[in-house]
């Protein structure tokens, strides 16, 4: 790996695990914790993330549960997941929340690969902003005399290969989830 491309690893790498955090809120039909990343709830006077005032655990495929550390904040976790607008429904029993998560319709799924898809889009968008990063460091170190002509090819060459191999990885992790999205 040339040194245009192991400076701007780092950011390649980013891309990656942001499109892999991202689509882990796209609902599948299966019970996740994941999906209630966008969930903010109301404690002691501040917005904090769900994950930050309970447990939240996986009975079933179609079923969790959040058990709040503090009992007090029961109601506003639920008013959190209603706000959040995730499509599921959410039941007070007293010391739980239970969250159902219905079948998805086919249109459902539909909706959700179009929102994959975009998704996909816009991080194959930024990996081509990396990619002129490290074309626009080859260039400048070509007229700078820094490299030789044939050095400034290979290393064009590399960067392609590089940012061809980041762009089938996106494509695996996409049509995994597709794949998880369609299975009824």
């Amino acid at each position: 790996m040339n040194i245009y491309i192991k400076k701007h690893k780092g950011e390649l790498d980013q891309v990656i695990e942001f499109f892999k955090k991202e689509i882990a809120s796209i609902r599948t039909g299966r019970a996740n914790p994941a999906m209630l990343d966008p969930v903010q709830v109301e404690s002691y006077g501040a917005k904090v993330p769900l994950q930050q005032v309970g447990n939240i655990s996986v009975v079933d495929a179609h079923c969790l549960i959040i058990m709040p550390w503090d009992k007090n904040n029961l109601k506003e976790v639920e008013k959190g997941i209603a706000e959040a607008d995730l499509g599921v429904s959410a039941v007070n029993e007293g010391d739980k929340i239970r969250i159902t998560i219905p079948q998805p319709t086919e249109e459902d799924r539909l909706n959700r690969v179009k929102k994959l898809n975009e998704k996909l889009e816009q991080s194959k968008i930024a990996i081509r902003q990396v990619r002129d990063k490290i074309k626009e460091d080859i260039e400048e170190a070509d007229e700078s005399k820094e490299i030789s002509e044939d050095d400034k090819f290979r290393f064009l060459k590399e960067m392609e290969e590089e940012i061809k191999k980041r762009n089938e990885e996106l494509q695996k992790i996409r049509d995994a989830k597709e794949k998880e999205i369609m299975t009824i």
